[in-house]
């Protein structure tokens, strides 16, 4: 069976991580993190597409046995990037990302109001695997996230705390804000709320 690529991200395509159309069905050419619900998840220039999916140069490498450096990385995704479907589309062709449940998301993460947190003006689809830290809770280690589900989220540093990060996952049924270190160590919950 031929393999087939996000025509966004480049990802290799299969069927659990197949984007979504308007009407739920699902997407062959765009995986979720780029395009749900008929729209792309993020408004990217190609330049700022291929600053977002450098960061994942260690898990390229990991994959395919190289071990190129994050710049090199890049360079790889300039030539590549212009051979996908929506690279080659003229802008005005593009569905932008105009999801109205994620602009809620934004407007509730903002309204929480975390101190030394910056004002959310984005967020991504990421998969539960990606971003499931592990709490302690009363002696326990928990995860609050399903591993195969897909979140809106984002990760931004806090104001004033070197190395440490803020993250955000979301679904149409909780918020969930994280402070942790570098790699998610020392992952505290700060906001976990029922929506």
């Amino acid at each position: 069976m031929e393999m087939k690529f996000c025509q966004s991200c480049g990802m290799p395509l299969s069927p659990e991580i197949l984007g979504t159309n308007a009407d739920g069905s699902k997407n062959e050419e765009y995986c979720i993190y780029c395009y749900k619900d008929g729209a792309f998840t993020g408004d990217f220039t190609m330049e700022e597409m291929v600053e977002f999916c450098s960061q994942f140069v260690d898990e390229f490498n990991k994959n395919t046995g190289k071990s190129l450096t994050r710049e090199e990385y890049k360079v790889e995704l300039r030539k590549y990037f212009p051979t996908l479907k929506r690279w080659r589309l003229p802008a005005d062709q593009l569905p932008h990302a105009t999801s109205p449940i994620k602009q809620k998301f934004i407007e509730e993460i903002n309204a929480l109001g975390i101190k030394d947190m910056p004002r959310i003006d984005n967020l991504f689809v990421l998969q539960g695997s990606f971003i499931n830290q592990e709490y302690k809770i009363n002696g326990n280690s928990i995860k609050l996230l399903d591993d195969n589900a897909s979140y809106w989220g984002n990760q931004v540093e806090k104001q004033g705390a070197e190395g440490r990060c803020y993250g955000i996952a979301c679904d149409e049924h909780y918020i969930l804000v994280s402070e942790y270190g570098k790699n998610g160590a020392d992952a505290e919950i700060v906001v976990f709320k029922k929506r």
